[in-house]
């Protein structure tokens, strides 16, 4: 049974962050604004809500204050360089990244701040890269952390929203599950598809897929802002390009199970030219959550520099693969090894120091504004709680007190049994040895020393070098770790508006897109590579561009 249809001027499809912006976009601008998902209300924020809140700026006041030099120019050449555009159709990608820079150098911060949002005030270093100055990487760090984690960037485009639905200017509708874009004349008008069965499932978690009737919307544009296919993995496997290796047999999820791709399927039958779908970022630093939300539900270690990072086998990692330097390109150099997982050895010195977990449900102390609980658990001894209950309950953990026990025990972990225990122990051996002296010819040990000339490393994400068999250090902890899937950096073509195009490269009338769902903006701004703290920025931007361009087109 179909409903009676309903019309809006501005039809928002998503309510992830970049859907959020598009809303609040489109109602500052007087426009009426239906805002649909499919999943039920309690997920309003979509994936946003649960990250950790990193955004990039350039030369900030966060930035200057310790004393870090930035510019547009060395943003820029970070970003081109990481970003190793080299396809045709990257030219819109391009005229995107360089728009982002621009919002990034510029306008971003004040935006944000005029929205309430306030940033930690120390400034991570995230892809620090390690090859040349014009290759892959961050060249100063740039990770701003927002005060209150994902939600803190979330809430106020949320009560943008809340305020419009008070105002009968917008109207929110969970569990509306897109199947067709409605296509007039050639223009997108619509949507159509199917209204799921009501859930009383918690943020995260699986819902019923169960029919109960068909819905049509009506609009002047229609927003798809429905995020990427991460927590699809049959749909990873099949756009895993062959660059990367073959694709892992077992993968854990970073989003939940709805981050399915399905409008992906559906703005390519209306006409959207979907390009670069085999652009994505995964993290190789995944562990298993030992309280998870949703199926394979992964956490992201956020490691520092020190950790010893070891293949399947017990090899080490080659230069510059060390925890925290370029993310896609441990993930080629591990699926070259034809196995799933590696492994961290490590101390809890470094441990409690050096590890933080992606996550706004694993910061409770940034998630909560709470100053007093920072203090506790970053300065003080010992590792944060989450970290802590990692240690006791993850499967993915071993502490022993010495080595050899630890050598045992990683043996007779799943996976353990293609280790070389000799090998694996001459490494950390080795290290110790020359982290002993003050002259090394270790590469990971030098630019460990050279990243505690930052403050920002040195007061809260770099221990001090010492010997992982120290005494002092221990115990010692061995981590398994898997690939993580994160993110679709490919995605609907668009223009600087947010319009999508069809094949042609001409804009379709009436359709717009924005977020993951657009690779960010243009289809994948971020080219091959991310700079961290550039996902969130993307769906703000995105979002705000298409939230504007449907506004005036409606």
């Amino acid at each position: 049974m179909t409903t009676t249809p309903l019309s809006t001027d501005v039809l928002v499809i998503g309510w992830g962050l970049s859907g959020l912006v598009a809303a609040a976009e489109a109602l500052d601008a007087g426009r009426r604004v239906i805002l649909i998902d499919q999943e039920p209300r309690t997920n309003l924020g979509g994936q946003a809500w649960w990250s950790f809140g990193g955004l990039f700026f350039i030369d900030s006041p966060e930035q200057r204050r310790l004393g870090i030099e930035d510019s547009l120019e060395l943003a820029t050449q970070d970003w081109f360089g990481n970003a190793a555009f080299d396809r045709p159709e990257d030219e819109w990608p391009r005229r995107w990244a360089e728009a982002y820079l621009q919002f990034a150098a510029g306008e971003k911060r004040s935006w944000l701040r005029e929205r309430g949002v306030g940033f930690f005030p120390v400034v991570g270093w995230a892809e620090r890269g390690g090859y040349g100055a014009i290759g892959p990487g961050n060249s100063v760090p740039r990770f701003h952390i927002t005060w209150g984690t994902g939600p803190g960037i979330v809430a106020p485009f949320a009560a943008a929203v809340e305020q419009g639905e008070r105002e009968g200017r917008l109207t929110v509708l969970p569990r509306h599950r897109v199947s067709e874009l409605i296509v007039t004349d050639r223009t997108v008008t619509g949507a159509r598809g199917s209204i799921l069965a009501s859930s009383g499932a918690e943020r995260g978690e699986p819902t019923t897929r169960e029919v109960i009737r068909e819905f049509e919307i009506s609009a002047g544009a229609t927003i798809v802002s429905s995020g990427g296919i991460g927590g699809n993995h049959d749909l990873v496997r099949a756009a895993w390009p062959s660059r990367l290796g073959a694709p892992p047999a077992h993968m854990l999820s970073g989003v939940p199970a709805y981050v399915d791709g399905s409008m992906h399927g559906v703005s390519e039958a209306a006409g959207a030219r979907l390009i670069n779908g085999d652009r994505m970022w995964h993290y190789v630093e995944g562990i298993t959550n030992w309280d998870p939300v949703w199926p394979s539900h992964g956490i992201r270690i956020l490691p520092g520099p020190s950790s010893l990072w070891l293949d399947a086998t017990g090899r080490r990692l080659p230069v510059p693969l060390y925890p925290g330097f370029d993310t896609l390109g441990t993930l080629e150099h591990l699926r070259s090894t034809g196995h799933d997982h590696s492994w961290f050895v490590t101390s809890r010195q470094i441990v409690e120091k050096e590890f933080a977990l992606s996550g706004s449900e694993q910061n409770p102390d940034l998630t909560g504004k709470d100053v007093g609980l920072l203090l506790r658990s970053r300065l003080a001894k010992g590792p944060t709680g989450p970290v802590q209950s990692f240690l006791d309950e993850g499967e993915d953990f071993i502490v022993e007190n010495d080595l050899e026990s630890l050598l045992e025990q990683m043996q007779r972990h799943p996976g353990g049994e293609l280790l070389d225990i000799d090998a694996v122990r001459k490494e950390v051996v080795a290290r110790d040895r020359e982290v002993e002296n003050d002259f090394t010819k270790d590469a990971q040990i030098a630019m460990l020393r050279s990243m505690r000339n930052y403050r920002g490393d040195k007061l809260i994400r770099t221990a001090a070098p010492h010997r992982l068999q120290e005494r002092s250090a221990g115990p010692l902890i061995a981590v398994k770790l898997h690939v993580l899937t994160r993110k679709s950096l490919g995605g609907i073509n668009t223009d600087l508006d947010g319009r999508a195009l069809n094949a042609q490269g001409a804009p379709i009338p009436g359709l717009f897109a924005a977020g993951e769902a657009s690779g960010f903006g243009g289809g994948g701004v971020h080219g091959y590579r991310a700079l961290e703290g550039t996902f969130l920025g993307g769906c703000l931007f995105s979002g705000r561009a298409a939230g504007r361009a449907a506004a005036a087109g409606s």
